[in-house]
């Protein structure tokens, strides 16, 4: 059965193809996204991934469609990789973030710790590996990563065992980290492993995930034309809060200093809300797919940006109203 990505239709929804259009999808991954927004309507597609082997069925799928491109870079150089093609505006950015099935269910690739294989979790198959950084990195520095990108309640303890069961050599394999953080946890208890936290914050680290999304949203703002989308779905709280500022930050919502100050300028408002919050995949998706059950997703409209507001925190100035797609 063919990969369905999370939250296919409500992303479709949001995004709104058009006959004509041009999208990025800056998470290739499987093709999942792509082949259903080239399926939506007549439009063209540029896929973007940068793991080598996303890459591959990315070409497979442009020799069979000619409506679609596969560019091999991280989404934070779209702007540049774009250019190269010729293309200066789109119509729409879907960013479908974290890890993907294809790389969670090959053991050699390191991301996960259901079949023992090396400590790598590389996306682009360049550059330090897992293993590599948990060899150097500072017993501090590693607490704050677990507990910063991966919600690890026992940061410090999972730190101080990783970095005391180096001292004996390389940890070497996913087995043998999940097996250390067992240890400290004390094994399962309920349905999430003790070693997920540790396994996706090491994965951020190695891969500066939370850099490349600022990077990619700063880039995908230069190129969606006014009225095209930004759709992101991620699946963790960092991400999440990184495209919830970026969005109100660039739409006219930045915090004031103080309601005794004099009213101050602000820069056109670049972005709306399509829908304020967030939306979550329903109890059958994630009976489905169980791995959805983090995702939320948050869309935005690009705006013209051409009048320039001063906001005056005195006159309660109203937010505008929240847009719904049609039912």
């Amino acid at each position: 059965m063919a990969h369905r990505p999370v939250l296919l239709d409500e992303v479709l929804e949001t995004l709104q193809p058009r006959d004509g259009g041009l999208y990025v999808d800056a998470t290739f991954g499987g093709g999942g996204y792509s082949r259903a927004i080239l399926a939506a309507a007549s439009c063209r597609v540029i896929g973007i991934d940068r793991d080598p082997d996303a890459v591959v069925r990315g070409e497979a799928l442009a020799a069979e469609c000619p409506r679609f491109a596969i560019v091999h870079a991280p989404f934070g150089t779209m702007r540049e990789h774009l250019a190269a093609l010729g293309v200066s505006e789109v119509d729409g950015v879907v960013f479908d973030l974290g890890v993907s099935s294809f790389q969670l269910d090959e053991g050699g690739r390191g991301f996960s710790f259901q079949a023992d294989g090396p400590l790598d979790m590389r996306m682009e198959k360049s550059g330090p590996t897992a293993d590599d950084i948990l060899g150097e990195i500072d017993e501090r520095e590693l607490a704050r990563v677990l507990f910063t990108y991966g919600d690890e309640p026992q940061a410090r303890a999972v730190a101080r065992a990783i970095v005391a069961a180096r001292r004996q050599g390389p940890i070497g394999t996913t087995g043998a980290l999940a097996a250390i953080v067992a240890r400290v946890k004390g094994g399962r208890h309920g349905p999430r492993d003790p070693a997920t936290r540790t396994f996706q914050a090491l994965r951020m680290l190695v891969n500066d995930e939370l850099g490349e999304l600022e990077r990619g949203l700063a880039a995908a703002e230069t190129l969606i034309r006014p009225g095209g989308r930004l759709v992101v779905v991620s699946f963790h709280s960092g991400e999440d809060t990184t495209v919830k500022r970026f969005v109100n930050g660039h739409g006219g919502r930045q915090a004031q200093p103080s309601r005794h100050l004099p009213p101050v300028a602000l820069p056109p408002p670049r972005w709306r809300w399509v829908r304020h919050g967030i939306v979550k995949p329903g109890a059958a998706e994630v009976a489905a797919n169980p791995r959805s059950r983090s995702a939320r997703l948050r869309v935005a409209e690009r705006l013209a940006g051409t009048d320039e507001r001063v906001h005056d925190r005195r006159r309660g100035e109203k937010e505008t109203p929240e847009w719904r797609p049609a039912a």
